[in-house]
């Protein structure tokens, strides 16, 4: 893409992401931290041991190295790049089952099914609506500068609270299963987003609490109407 970026003369816009900062050792995360990834040993197991990669690497260090790429085609060709390190952003049409927390607690609550927190649920994430996205991706590609712009919401929940609201918009008597952590989950992650605020203008206007029912109002209508297809598909076959 970057390639053909340079032979059409196009403005190339990379949707990196939050994860490149990896599990992060500052808060909140600033464009100018470098990150702490994991890109070589299992969580636990040292450099005695048996070398593999990190269960999360592949994800991390590829946006990393996305990054890498865009801005050397920008700097050794002139090719016009700008750079956008997206976090967790939820709304309207996601996939029911794309593995996201949002989605699956949504999914789960209006399923009558348990939540799924995994460790303790103190780990902390921040949650854009996704109109806010687009508005902040629209601005940096129309704008002057390159980035690393970090696009996200800074409200910060742990997963239990973010629990507690899905419960709050969904059903009150929704259940939580705890399940044992992933390794590498990262603890926190918060954006600053002050650059983008005085560079671009932007910053969020959509809460969690305003946003999450205007995504369940569709979870509802595609999970239930899912469930009538199928009903009626099979009282068609019967």
């Amino acid at each position: 893409m970057l390639g053909l970026a340079k032979r059409v003369g196009a403005r190339f816009l990379l949707t990196s992401t939050s994860e490149v900062y990896g599990d992060p050792l500052q808060h909140p995360q600033v464009e100018t931290y470098w990150g702490n990834v994991n890109p070589i040993v299992p969580c636990g197991v040292g450099f005695g041991g048996w070398i593999g990669t990190g269960v999360r690497s592949c994800y991390d260090e590829g946006k990393r190295t996305a990054e890498t790429l865009t801005m050397d085609y920008h700097r050794g060709a002139g090719v016009e790049v700008r750079i956008a390190r997206i976090f967790n952003t939820y709304g309207p049409r996601m996939g029911i089952d794309d593995g996201r927390v949002v989605s699956n607690f949504v999914t789960q609550a209006l399923r009558k099914e348990p939540m799924t927190v995994y460790g303790d649920g103190k780990q902390t994430r921040s949650f854009q609506y996704v109109s806010d996205l687009v508005e902040g991706l629209m601005r940096l590609m129309e704008g002057e500068h390159v980035g690393p712009f970090n696009l996200g919401n800074p409200g910060e929940f742990t997963m239990l609270e973010l629990a507690e609201v899905v419960k709050e918009t969904i059903d009150p008597n929704a259940k939580i299963d705890f399940r044992p952590n992933t390794e590498d989950d990262p603890h926190k992650r918060k954006p600053d987003i002050t650059r983008a605020k005085e560079l671009l203008g932007w910053e969020p206007k959509v809460s969690l609490r305003k946003g999450l029912p205007l995504m369940v109002k569709d979870f509802r209508q595609r999970v239930f109407g899912d469930q009538k297809e199928s009903s009626t598909t099979t009282s068609s076959s019967s």
